[in-house]
């Protein structure tokens, strides 16, 4: 296994044409086993390549010895090394981006200026197939499409994946054969990330009973990759009938839709791939155009739409747009800008304690009244910080927190009656709160996507 891995890696690259020896390839090496394993690899080949290493100043001294690691190994190699600190939590707090999609923005940024300025050609990641498995069951469980199911991409643009066919055991001892030095990330230990629990408890189960697990995982995934190829080509041809650009607004009409396929299924796919709407928010979408409604208006993260005489028009999102929904409190999640909230019901006697972070709001459901409307909050509002017995202006109050523009604009408050209950992710209305004397509450948690 560990003799022929590089036979077989040359033998991917080939078949799957990511690379011809004319290209210059960055490759984009962490110091973890897999990019470590990939650049030896690449080297050992005779691919004309660099380095790209990035430090995201997240993990105080290990980083830095990632860092240290990449910059010697890649000298002892003869190519060239690149490294970018970047201030990942500042960056955070100017975009509301969640840590995962900040540094993904953020390095792959830097990796395009470094192809323009460096000659760089393609970008080679290190992902295997057991995180393409991982991405799988992450998705599966979070509930998705087709496209969800497909696993990680081979090639991505310039971006190519060259290791997909080698599983996280091959890589490993690869490394242990070739002495080839790595670093473990402290946080693939932890079971707070779901896809740390999907590889650390789920996938090792499933292999108790699979024991050709992996093999036949790569092959579903690549017969639905097929699929959803498939798919995007139909899709492509339907929108050339069914959509219309008239002015800053995309017009999705229905009637030009072919009676013999599933409306649902190809509304989700044109307002999914095109406009990243998720497929729940689609759900109520299909609904409101079967009922013949109007006025309603569903969100993605950039982009808006509503049902205008049985027709649906998609448009950028308006600087002035209050982005308001109604939260139906029969459903488990509901989309906030830039962040899903996840809704549950629960008796008081399962709360175990009422010190909470502040993405999750403990509620008095029983104070509620229905429909709860979430929107992005406006000047006048005004509520009562958990914790005060007078009202405050939320302008106030985010001042107080010492918010940027950026951060206030994507502000969102959830609302009873037209009553502030929660500045979401921020501090709850003390006359919500639980008492000695609730008995239901609702437990809202935010989460960046």
């Amino acid at each position: 296994m560990v003799t022929n891995l590089k036979e077989k890696f040359e033998k991917y690259i080939h078949d799957h044409q990511l690379v011809g020896r004319q290209n210059k390839i960055l490759l984009t090496v962490s110091g973890g086993v897999d990019s470590m394993v990939m650049m030896h690899l690449f080297v050992s080949a005779g691919y004309s390549v660099g380095v790209a290493h990035c430090n995201f100043q997240l993990r105080g001294i290990e980083a830095e010895e990632d860092e240290v690691l990449v910059a010697e190994q890649a000298a002892k190699l003869g190519v060239p090394c690149y490294n970018r600190r970047f201030n990942t939590r500042e960056e955070m707090a100017a975009t509301g981006e969640s840590v995962q999609m900040a540094a993904r923005r953020l390095r792959y940024g830097w990796f395009a200026e470094l192809c323009t300025d460096e000659g760089y050609d393609t970008i080679a990641v290190a992902h295997h197939a057991d995180d393409s498995i991982e991405t799988f069951f992450i998705n599966l469980l979070r509930g998705t499409g087709l496209k969800g199911l497909t696993g990680i991409s081979v090639i991505n643009g310039r971006i190519i994946r060259p290791l997909l066919f080698a599983t996280r055991h091959e890589i490993y001892d690869y490394a242990k054969a070739h002495k080839i030095p790595f670093r473990e990330d402290s946080s693939n230990r932890s079971t707070k990330y779901l896809r740390n629990k999907i590889r650390l408890g789920i996938v090792p189960r499933l292999r108790e009973f699979v024991p050709q697990f992996t093999p036949t995982m790569c092959s579903n995934i690549d017969r639905l990759t097929d699929a959803q190829q498939f798919i995007n080509h139909a899709i492509e041809k339907i929108m050339t009938d069914a959509v219309q650009h008239i002015g800053s607004e995309d017009i999705i009409n229905p009637e030009k839709i072919d009676k013999g396929f599933p409306l649902d299924f190809v509304i989700y796919e044109i307002m999914s791939q095109n406009y990243g709407f998720k497929g729940d928010v689609v759900d109520s979408l299909c609904n409101a155009l079967r009922a013949g409604s109007t006025g309603r208006r569903f969100y993605s993260r950039d982009w808006v739409a509503y049902i205008d005489r049985g027709r649906i028009a998609v448009s950028r999102i308006a600087a002035d747009d209050e982005c308001q929904v109604a939260v139906d409190l029969s459903k488990s999640k509901v989309y906030c800008g830039n962040s899903v909230l996840y809704i549950e019901h629960k008796d008081i006697d399962n709360i175990d304690t009422l010190i909470q972070p502040e993405n999750v709001a403990l509620l008095d459901a029983d104070t509620l009244a229905e429909p709860l409307v979430l929107r992005k909050w406006s000047e006048g509002d005004r509520f009562v910080p958990f914790g005060m017995t007078g009202e405050k202006k939320v302008s106030d109050y985010l001042i107080d927190k010492k918010m940027s523009m950026a951060e206030k604009g994507r502000q969102f408050v959830l609302t009873s009656a037209g009553e502030i209950v929660w500045l979401v992710g921020q501090r709850i209305d003390g006359r919500h709160a639980i008492t000695k004397q609730t008995e239901n509450v609702l437990k809202i948690t935010k989460e960046i996507i």
